[in-house]
């Protein structure tokens, strides 16, 4: 079992809480209120599991300066009062962000008993195929 410090603890319940919110907020119609608590504490989250110096050494990598553009400038305007643009510019500059760690996460629900029952059906495994190869992070 993986041992946590009690900050890591802090952020694994504050990037819950994020998502949390990010989710409830975009159910009830990209409610702003919602949206902006869920981005502080999503952002915060990763900042206390991770540590603050990995965490900008994360988003301000020469290679990913697009992505923490397209991240950071969505919660700049979700939180300035514009929720579905913000939105949309923050789910593309997560997944160019995150986009290295999909095949992982692909190859992990894919061992998981139904899940992975689920990633094979016919019209679902082209899609997965397609993001779960690691060829295509550059």
């Amino acid at each position: 079992m993986i041992s946590l410090t009690d900050t890591q603890k802090i952020g694994m319940g504050l990037t819950g809480f994020g998502v949390f919110f990010l989710f409830f907020g975009m159910i009830l119609f990209f409610d702003k209120a919602l949206l902006a608590i869920g981005n502080v504490l999503f952002v915060a989250g990763l900042a206390f599991v991770i540590g603050l110096e990995r965490t900008f050494r994360f988003f301000f990598q020469k290679h990913k300066v697009k992505a923490t553009g397209f991240f950071l400038g969505g919660v700049f305007v979700v939180l300035i009062g514009w929720p579905l643009i913000g939105m949309i510019f923050e789910i593309y500059g997560f997944f160019l962000l995150f986009r290295g760690f999909f095949p992982v996460v692909v190859g992990f629900i894919r061992r998981v008993p139904v899940l992975g029952s689920l990633l094979n059906l016919p019209g679902i495994r082209s899609f997965v195929d397609k993001v779960g190869e690691s060829n295509n992070m550059v």
